[in-house]
């Protein structure tokens, strides 16, 4: 295995990490690649800058932290946890250079706008990066043969989390790993929230290799409680706030439209969207996939204002001056009566398969393993003074309390007039109707008021 060092160490400057630091120039080769710069154009939280506006950091950011954090962990595990014996569970330095391929290039198959594209489009963000990683047309593909020709399909079993090495796997994905505390601490710098913030430089000190996987010093466990605290704030008030869904489900509806209209063969060809017809007739390969990032959807948006079609006009003018749909929440029993919202949202004038939705976010922020369901996860061990293992939840009352507990919301979306309370409006009666059906942000039963 070819393994070239940088003749000096190049470093970025971050805002997270104060300095991220390079010394191979694989990796620096794989920054360099137009697979990785096109991350520069893809926002990592989608539409949240819709809420938090300072959220324009981009996966580009992200995949460097991710990288920086896993250097981090490799030079703790080198200095204090090498290897003495073969199958000692100690840190075999040799596996560094692939968890650093790994770790860089993780989301390297992201989408525009991510989430919502792969649910219009069918995509796999992951399976796309293993294919990147493996196709031999790629940039990516050619740096990573240069180390050992089987050099990419090790770094991409890593992200399929099928590399023999646990140790490896675990610092890219598990319930503490990597990603996970770069995007909460990133995430939160950019939002200007503080609830993600926690003790990075304690959790990456009392992290210890051991035979399966990852474990933390019992000295360290309040760092890690802290760590799943943060992350369970961070979904409440960040990931899943009420008018970041809005923004996707306006996003969504906004795509579905298009492609229903292509599908039927009724798009103006004057504001064809070239760039997404592969998508539309699901004929896409990786070229055209990687010419995609949010500034080409924002420009088939900008065109699609003056599109003839008076639904794809006003979803592409709701989505790009940020115009949100209201919502309430909603539960099990209350959403039987969605039907006659949607009624009623239809007799204001406005067609209810895309000025209305359901969605639900839901979150598990800690689980105990569970090795009898389809994809247990791996869990968090406490590493005793005796050198035995105990789950994170059976040592901390913090962590037991939300352990197995899933906590989010389910929302109906709908157009903001129908809140209107002015009694001139054509519509005013209408919207007198809707509103009985809605007290303090919650769907209720007028008929139990």
């Amino acid at each position: 295995m070819a393994i070239k060092m940088l003749p000096r160490e190049k470093v970025f400057r971050d805002p997270v990490h104060n300095y991220i630091h390079v010394q191979h120039q694989v990796i620096l080769d794989l920054i360099n690649t137009p697979e990785f710069q096109r991350l520069r154009r893809i926002k990592q939280l989608g539409v949240a800058d819709y809420v938090f506006q300072g959220a324009e950091h981009t996966r580009f950011t992200h995949s460097l932290g991710v990288y920086e954090i896993t250097r981090q962990i490799c030079d703790n595990f080198a200095v204090n946890f090498p290897t003495k014996t073969p199958g000692d569970g100690l840190w075999d330095d040799n596996e560094r250079l692939v968890a650093l391929c790994a770790a860089l290039l993780h989301d390297i198959g992201h989408g525009p706008y991510s989430h919502t594209f792969e649910h219009i489009f069918a995509t796999d963000h992951e399976a796309i990066t293993r294919r990147i990683l493996t196709d031999e047309s790629t940039e990516v593909n050619k740096i990573l043969r240069g180390v050992a020709p089987d050099f990419p399909e090790q770094v991409a079993s890593v992200i399929a989390h099928t590399y023999p090495n646990p140790q490896v796997v675990q610092m890219i994905s598990s319930q503490i790993d990597a990603d996970r505390m770069d995007y909460l601490l990133r995430d939160a710098y950019f939002t200007g929230t503080k609830y993600g913030d926690f003790d990075l430089a304690r959790i990456l000190r009392v992290m210890r290799p051991y035979q399966g996987g990852i474990g933390f010093d019992a000295n360290g466990m309040h760092a890690v409680e802290d760590y799943i605290v943060g992350r369970f704030q961070m979904y409440q008030q960040v990931y899943f706030h009420p008018v970041s869904r809005s923004m996707e489900m306006i996003l969504t509806h906004l795509l579905q439209r298009a492609k229903t209209l292509y599908e039927a063969g009724k798009f103006d060809t004057r504001y064809n969207p070239r760039l997404l017809i592969p998508f539309f007739e699901h004929q896409f390969d990786l070229k055209d996939y990687l010419r995609l990032d949010d500034g080409v959807l924002n420009t088939y948006f900008t065109y699609w204002l003056d599109y003839p079609d008076p639904v794809l006009k006003d979803l592409a003018g709701r989505f790009l001056s940020r115009r949100p749909l209201k919502s309430v929440a909603i539960t099990d029993q209350t959403a039987a009566l969605l039907p006659q919202l949607r009624a009623l949202v239809s007799e204001a004038g406005f067609d209810p398969d895309y000025y209305t939705a359901e969605n639900d976010s839901f979150d598990l922020p800690y689980d105990q393993y569970d090795p009898s369901v389809a994809n247990p996860k791996t869990q968090i061990e406490i590493i005793q003074a005796d050198g035995t293992l105990e789950e994170l939840s059976t040592l901390s009352p913090l962590v037991a309390a939300i352990s197995g507990k899933a906590t989010g919301d389910k929302r109906f979306y709908f157009p903001k007039v129908m809140l209107s309370k002015n009694a001139d409006d054509l519509f005013a009666g209408t919207y007198a109707k809707f509103q009985q059906y809605i007290l303090n942000d919650t769907l209720i039963d007028p008929a139990f008021k």
